[in-house]
């Protein structure tokens, strides 16, 4: 069994809104911004963990998660994390305006009420770690005194990453992270005298002091030793701080010393923005809020759909002509167990995430959707397209969804086959050629 690292920590929902700006709006001096997206990320505690699965870890999120519809957001951006939580007042929510890579606004809402407090579930969780990360986000639950009681007798490596309106670490653990603006605010100074002062009164073993560009400047009781890092040139720092606590305990996990994970978590914080950090890492906007948007500014959503085992040039014809329909195209994808259903047990040929995969490369195409069912009858129900093409020689009375496209006012279109063109001759031909 592979070790485990625990994350235990205050989780966010992180909304990034994506559009462009092209005027100012005549009532007042402020640009407005054309939405083209919204997406969902995992923030605070669970944006750690995140990262460190990302990397391979086999990660467990210990937090608190609301039942609110905010919640449920935050527990599908969390989706493939294992997470052990308990039940939050609310949910924090931090919405982020953005336009050509910048941060245009912030938007803030939800976390109140009482802080969360640790259940048997949750401090078990954090028992059985082989290595913990503590990322404090100042919404209470790194002051339970229940957990910060399990915290300081676990005998595993203790990270803790800090924040300034949380408590001060447990005594005793492996490392703490503070950024040069967190070590300033607890020491009542910023020179590298922070990270002994802070040692010394945390009895930490480590206290690793981030300087952004710099690096970090560690005292693990000889002094204080400078970590430098790489020159990024970095606009946006959004997530290098979780990004470096992660690592560092990941590789204490590991069992490196500490100047050596604080060497490799300074490595991945630099790596993390030197390719374009959360910005690469975000997800591409759902559907439902590509819908939303394209409708926002008067457009037509198009939707197509099919199995597209072995893309070839008839689906690529098919797919721009649908795409030069509208304004924006979603494709229905036929999932592998619909396909074997249509198809046979032989198909497909290649897997629905690669079938995707090969879809969402395409210029033409701006969102894959996966369903499950014989035809999309469903899928369609919820996406609701102004149009729906099928390519092929059908008569669009004859397909079982038109009529249920046509009930919302959209039309139906079919685009005529490339002749020769077809997935079973290819795979034929492939079979041929060995």
């Amino acid at each position: 069994m592979r070790p485990r690292l625990v994350v235990v920590g205050d989780s966010l929902l992180d909304v990034d809104i994506t559009g462009a700006v092209s005027r100012v709006c005549p009532d007042a001096p402020v640009p407005v911004v054309d939405v083209a997206g919204e997406t969902d990320r995992a923030g605070g505690a669970a944006l750690a963990a995140t990262l460190a699965a990302g990397d391979g870890a086999s990660v467990r999120l210990v937090t608190a998660i609301a039942d609110d519809a905010d919640g449920d957001r935050l527990r599908a951006a969390l989706a493939g994390v294992d997470v052990v939580a308990g039940v939050a007042a609310s949910t924090p929510v931090k919405a982020r305006v953005r336009c050509a890579g910048q941060s245009l606004l912030r938007l803030d809402r939800g976390g109140d009420g009482p802080p969360a407090r640790a259940t048997d579930e949750m401090l078990d969780a954090v028992r059985d770690a082989d290595a913990v990360l503590v990322s404090d986000y100042g919404r209470g639950l790194a002051a339970c005194e229940r957990l910060r009681a399990v915290l300081a007798e676990v005998d595993v490596p203790v990270v803790w990453d800090p924040h300034p309106r949380g408590p001060e670490p447990v005594p005793g653990i492996t490392l703490a992270t503070p950024n040069l603006a967190e070590a300033t605010a607890f020491a009542g100074t910023g020179d590298p005298e922070a990270a002994r002062l802070l040692r010394d009164r945390w009895r930490a073993s480590a206290v690793a002091v981030t300087t952004g560009a710099r690096g970090a400047l560690l005292d693990r009781g000889n002094g204080v030793e400078p970590v430098p890092a790489a020159a990024v040139d970095a606009a946006d720092t959004c997530g290098a701080g979780d990004r470096f606590a992660a690592a560092a305990a990941d590789a204490l996990m590991r069992g490196a010393d500490t100047y050596a994970a604080v060497e490799a978590a300074v490595a991945a914080a630099s790596r993390f923005l030197a390719e374009g950090g959360l910005s690469a890492s975000r997800p591409e906007p759902t559907p439902e809020a590509l819908i939303a948007a394209v409708r926002a500014r008067g457009g037509t959503v198009v939707a197509t759909g099919g199995c597209f085992d072995l893309v070839h040039a008839g689906h690529a014809r098919t797919l721009a002509a649908a795409r030069a329909l509208g304004d924006c195209l979603i494709v229905c994808l036929n999932s592998d167990e619909s396909v074997r259903r249509l198809k046979g047990p032989r198909r497909p040929i290649m897997g629905e995430a690669d079938r995707a995969a090969l879809l969402r490369a395409l210029a033409c195409v701006d969102a894959v959707v996966v369903f499950g069912e014989d035809d999309p009858r469903r899928v369609l129900a919820r996406l609701r397209p102004d149009i729906w093409v099928k390519g092929g020689d059908y008569d669009p009375d004859d397909l079982p969804e038109a009529d249920l496209v046509r009930g919302w006012g959209g039309r139906v279109v079919t685009t005529p086959l490339l002749p020769g063109r077809s997935t079973t001759r290819l795979a034929g031909a492939l079979a041929e050629a060995g």
